[in-house]
């Protein structure tokens, strides 16, 4: 099962999930919440370790991916993609996270080769889901973009009716 987690740009959608995700043991992914200096970086739900997503600076232009304002690390974002796809070779998780797809992933970017791997293997999957964070005015779009056929979307407030 695909759940869309969505909601408009700042509205506490990963600190939901944060929230919701402290003391359980059946879920994994990753979670993109800002820092004390408002910079985004990756957190992976299960371990707690943090790594670097966004910089200050420009470095190498071939380091980073850069939407509007913001850079990122290729090599962050390549190391949460492998993650991703590992979690379903040998899936013990009732629930993974995505955080977030947006417009890098439409642009192939981001954590698009996650998203293109696992949505397909969740479509039909009924034991294990996959809750990917969607900002509500790119909902459409990503829908299309990766076909997801089914799927039900949730607001930040739902969450505490999934069930374990």
């Amino acid at each position: 099962m695909i759940y869309i987690l969505t909601g408009d740009i700042r509205t506490g959608k990963t600190t939901a999930l944060l929230n919701w995700t402290d003391q359980r043991d059946e879920v994994d992914g990753w979670l993109c919440p800002d820092n004390e200096d408002g910079k985004r970086y990756f957190l992976n739900v299960k371990s707690k370790v943090e790594f670097e997503l966004e910089i200050e600076s420009e470095v190498d232009s071939t380091k980073i991916v850069s939407i509007g304002p913001f850079n990122f690390l290729r090599s962050a974002f390549k190391k949460a993609n492998d993650y991703l796809i590992s979690l379903t070779s040998d899936n013990e998780n009732q629930y993974i996270i995505v955080d977030e797809l947006g417009r890098l992933e439409l642009n192939k970017e981001g954590l698009h080769t996650a998203a293109e791997d696992l949505i397909p293997k969740f479509l039909k999957d009924t034991k294990h889901h996959l809750i990917l964070v969607v900002r509500s005015y790119l909902l459409d779009d990503i829908i299309h973009f990766y076909n997801i056929s089914e799927y039900q979307t949730l607001k930040k407030e739902d969450l505490s009716d999934l069930l374990f």
